[in-house]
Order: C-alpha cells, then structure tokens, then sequence
C-alpha cells in the first residue's frame, strides 16, 4: 500500500516563512517516507498510515512559534500501490502534453 499526502506547515504570524519551512521538510528526513516540496505544501508518500502520521507530526513539531498551522489531506488508495508520480503521469496521459504551464501560455 502507498499512502500520499499533502502536508503544509507554518507559523501563524508575518513575514517570511522559509526559515520554519525548511525546519518543517528537514524532519521528514528521519522517516522512510520520500517527499517533494512545492509551492502550496509538501508531497509525502510513505507505506503506510502510522509512518506517515509519525513523519508529519514530527514536521509540525518542529516549526517553533506561538501558533503552528498545518493541514494535511490524505489519499490512502489501498486496493493499489499508486505513487504521486503515476498520479500525475495519468493526468499528462489524459492531457497528452505535460501537467504545467506558464501564465505567458508557453
């Protein structure tokens, strides 16, 4: 079974965010999981559910402030082991081009 997840977690305050960003993707690294971050948040696939609870709390722990918000939405497909990338792949298939573009249309 693979369970893919997108997780994102900040502070709740203004200004720049990186810096507890970084500190958020840098635990996963202590988890069998395997992950890619974006813009909007972070991938993360993992075998199971428990690994991949383990790993996001670890990463909502270690964002320091006053006030944590994480979200985290879960895909657990468990009649098949689907990674993230054949998601995407069978949507660029139904597409026939890849999945991105540019605001200039190129």
């Amino acid at each position: 079974m693979t369970v893919v997840a997108l997780l994102s977690v900040a502070p709740v305050r203004s200004g720049s965010m990186a810096e507890d960003v970084a500190d958020a993707v840098a635990a996963l690294d202590s988890f069998d999981v395997e992950y890619e971050t974006n813009p909007m948040g972070t991938v993360i696939e993992a075998d199971d559910v428990g690994t991949l609870f383990d790993a996001c709390e670890a990463a909502h722990r270690a964002v320091d402030g006053d006030r944590v918000s994480t979200v985290l939405k879960i895909d657990d497909k468990r009649a098949s082991d689907t990674s993230a990338r054949s998601k995407v792949e069978n949507v660029e298939a139904a597409l026939g081009r890849p999945a991105r573009g540019s605001r200039d249309g190129t």
